[in-house]
């Protein structure tokens, strides 16, 4: 696989897009503008299990103004839909509290949230389940963890291996919910232009969507059109539709207008997918000098009753680091919840912050530095595949990290320093993350006036996608970067695979380069006038090489505990990471800072807590749902390794959109360790966590 000559690539960018956004002209889902638009609310149950019995709607109908009031009882049926979350309105059952049970559409927005309150919902409430607890007599092994990754793996007696091991970890970490939250809520303004349907959605994929639509209204293929030309962040909650986008549809067809549906933040906390809370077992085997001889990482999680999600929690842990014995196991119940989801780096993001946590316990165990401790564990091969490795820069990111930030200076010994009334410790975690990449489509052509135009259906969320597939078109058609303009978040345009799962710019790029490579053959035969190509990348995809392809990282952490009041701060963060040719070097930086940031924020800040009374999240908001803010991040600095791959795409890049939130949380938990000399294996570390552990250590 050829590797692309540098030129545009590699350079420091500014989004093309920039102006618009910073000035207000870029549009947004509900921002497009629609003749005579309606306005819908969504519903949700006010019970979490139990059944509707009648929508009593007649003084809201009564209300000047409203055009429709959709339940089960009135909603057109749906086609085929093999997403659980999507049947809207098809049935009485309530599966969860705040699921979809009605859609009111008015006139305006304030209309329509008046006519939502004047319904009059009556159920018949059953009692309810929503705790996630390791001694649930619902557990159960499925068939599949996210997206199609065996269950359980064993390799090796890990049994014999663990209770032969002279130094043995066995310890059990939980992570609570997480729910995402990008600065755009979830929105769809909705069409019907004859049998012919558009959507302006806020989405990771207009592909997708567009397919998911056609099949739920028993719509030919290429009906429906979704156009999302800029998106306000995801983080995986965007990756399929969800409920309120069939509603919408099913709205604007009721009413025969368009109409625009916006879900509100607090709803986003119960339609919209979250990450599942997990309780997970690492049991380590190691000798004395640290090299492993047993790794079992056994992983407990939530999903609904209307739909299976199983995190693929413990996958990282197969191909990590080389041990003889190994096992995974997943486990899972069905609670009376909304349907967990994609969050930024399922899997990998809780996984590795037990593995990693564990690790940096066996590095104490041992008395071996934990940089130290992971290179003496680097495998040679893939210990999951035994597949070699396109290229694996762990050591590297993990010299260059620790050089970088001072490590060889650290004096191991917990809470040996003291500023004041605060403890300050440091920790070191690694990071990893699939490469991967999927067919992709585009079309390339030259205008009459020499410019070039490149498009596909590929969803800039926010990440710099536009440019960075500019600059890919600009070094494959060997011309300046101004001579390009990209086309993407459209559905019309050759189809693409979702922004997500860190393989969008491979995906896509390999499917431009293929497309600008053409165009370029095609103008020597034809040197005059117009010249388009379009193709896909199936081919070259599917004919990969089998090996083991990963981007991989190391991130440093300094943190303060106030001894007298529990709180934490990071004064200091590094995050150092080998994943290919780097496209755009500014838009990079910041999707890397905005993972450790997350990382940050999922040890220190983020958790959804749930009502057992009433089950539903108590803190739905961002007043109650703690992000980081500015003032939490402090000297916060990204670096990269050299690294060539000519094994992963054309461009030999590897996804970053991911990674940085990796291994984060593990390296401020070994931070906080090495601060104050306590073991805190329960996410977050809130103070009224962090202080009565520190009273409870003191003599």
């Amino acid at each position: 696989m050829s590797v692309l000559a540098r030129g545009a690539i590699g350079a420091p960018v500014s989004r093309l897009e920039a102006v618009e956004k910073v000035t207000g002209a870029a549009r947004y889902a509900v921002e497009h503008g629609a003749d005579g638009v309606a306005h819908a609310v969504l519903v949700g149950a006010t019970i979490a299990r139990g059944e509707v019995l009648s929508v009593g709607a007649e003084r809201a109908l009564a209300l000047r103004g409203v055009r429709a009031v959709l339940w089960h009882g009135n909603a057109p049926p749906l086609h085929e839909v093999s997403d659980g979350e999507l049947n809207v309105l098809q049935s009485p059952r309530v599966a969860y509290r705040g699921q979809i049970v009605a859609g009111v559409v008015a006139d305006t927005l304030e209309l329509a949230r008046q006519a939502a309150d004047a319904l009059e919902v009556k159920y018949a409430a059953e009692e309810h389940d929503v705790v996630l607890r390791a001694d649930h007599p619902g557990l159960y092994k499925p068939e599949k963890v996210n997206p199609s990754f065996p269950t359980d793996t064993e390799d090796g007696d890990f049994d014999a291996e663990f209770a032969a091991s002279p130094v043995r970890v066995d310890c059990t970490y939980e992570t609570p919910a997480f729910h995402n939250n990008p600065m755009e809520p979830h929105a769809t303004t909705a069409s019907w232009e004859g049998e012919r349907l558009v959507l302006y959605d806020s989405t990771q994929g207009a592909s997708s969507v567009a397919e998911t639509v056609a099949k739920a209204f028993g719509l030919e293929a290429g009906v429906v059109r979704v156009i999302s030309p800029h998106v306000g962040g995801g983080f995986g909650s965007k990756g399929t539709p969800r409920p309120h986008v069939i509603l919408a549809v099913m709205a604007a067809r009721e009413v025969g207008r368009p109409v625009r549906l916006p879900v509100t933040r607090q709803q986003m906390f119960q339609v919209t997918g979250y990450r599942t809370p997990t309780i997970q077992r690492l049991r380590l085997g190691a000798e004395p000098d640290g090299r492993l001889r047993a790794i079992a990482h056994d992983v407990i999680e939530q999903t609904s009753t209307v739909k299976e999600f199983a995190e693929q929690t413990a996958v990282p842990t197969r191909m990590m680091y080389a041990a003889s014995a190994r096992r995974t196991t997943h486990r899972l119940v069905r609670l009376d919840v909304p349907t967990p989801s994609w969050m930024r780096a399922p899997g990998e993001c809780p996984g590795m912050y037990a593995l990693e946590a564990a690790m940096d316990e066996l590095a104490s165990a041992c008395g071996v530095d934990p940089v130290e401790l992971r290179i003496h564990n680097e495998p040679e091969l893939d210990p999951e595949t035994g597949r070699r490795f396109s290229s694996r820069g762990l050591v590297a990111c993990l010299r260059e990290g620790a050089e970088r930030f001072g490590w060889a200076g650290r004096d191991p010994t917990p809470g040996a320093r003291r500023d004041g009334a605060w403890l300050v410790g440091t920790g070191v975690a690694a990071s990893t993350y699939p490469a991967r990449r999927r067919p992709s489509q585009a079309r390339a052509r030259r205008e009459a006036d020499g410019r070039y135009v490149v498009g596909l259906a590929a969803a800039d969320i926010g990440t710099g996608a536009r440019t960075a597939l500019a600059q890919i078109a600009a070094d494959a058609l060997e011309v300046e970067l101004d001579q390009v303009r990209m086309e993407v978040g459209d559905s019309a345009l050759p189809r693409a695979p979702l922004a997500g799962g860190s393989m969008g710019i491979a995906s896509w790029g390999s499917a431009v380069v293929k497309a600008c490579r053409e165009l370029r053959a095609r103008m020597i035969e034809s040197p005059d006038g117009p010249v388009e190509v379009e193709v896909d990348t199936t081919p070259e995809v599917e004919g990969d090489e089998p090996l083991a392809r990963h981007g991989f990282g190391a991130q440093f952490i300094e943190a303060r505990v106030n001894a007298e009041t529990g709180e934490i701060r990071i004064p200091r963060a590094l995050g150092v990471f080998a994943v290919g040719r780097i496209i755009n070097a500014k838009t990079a930086r910041s999707q890397l800072i905005g993972g450790m940031t997350m990382g940050i924020g999922m040890a220190l800040h983020e958790e959804s807590l749930i009502d057992r009374a009433f089950g539903d999240y108590l803190n739905h908001d961002l007043a109650g749902y703690h992000v980081p803010a500015c003032a939490d991040i402090d000297d916060l600095e990204v670096a990269w390794v050299s690294e060539e791959d000519p094994h992963v795409n054309p461009m030999g890049a590897k996804g970053i959109g991911e990674i940085g939130i990796v291994g984060t949380a593990a390296a401020v938990t070994a931070a906080v360790h090495h601060a104050t000399g306590l073991r805190l294996r329960r996410l977050p570390l809130t103070p009224e966590k962090v202080l009565p552990a520190l009273a409870d250590d003191r003599p």
